[in-house]
């Protein structure tokens, strides 16, 4: 029995990997800004109570990625959308759209999406 692991990525740099990643990360960061991002960030500057609340879910992701040793870019805003939104479709609940969402009683997915839009937008990674 061996105790070698296989590495998870590829031993020799291969930038097209990180090319096509970073690519990647953005398509789906700018489809979370189609789906709650834009009117998020719309209603949020409109409402500071609303904003204050993106601004808190905002800092508890900044978090989350630093404290995985992550940088706040692209592919780690985007790693961390699609976890939100795959434990939402988990618990069997359809995802927000714009004509869906009650911006005055938003629940946690879609304020922790917004707030990941925030975070892209300041950290140009659209």
């Amino acid at each position: 029995m061996s105790n070698e692991r296989t590495p998870a990525v590829p031993t020799a740099f291969d930038a097209s990997y990180l090319a096509t990643a970073e690519l990647d990360a953005r398509l789906y960061l700018d489809q979370v800004m189609a789906m709650v991002g834009v009117d998020g960030l719309v209603e949020a500057l409109a409402q500071p109570f609303l904003l204050a609340k993106v601004d808190q879910h905002a800092a508890a992701v900044r978090q989350s990625i630093t404290a995985a040793g992550k940088p706040i870019d692209s592919i780690s805003l985007a790693g961390y959308a699609r976890s939100v939104i795959a434990v939402h479709q988990r618990h069997g609940r359809p995802l927000p759209t714009p004509d869906s969402v009650d911006w005055s009683d938003a629940d946690w997915t879609v304020l922790r999406l917004v707030s990941v839009c925030s975070l892209a937008d300041a950290a140009d990674a659209f």
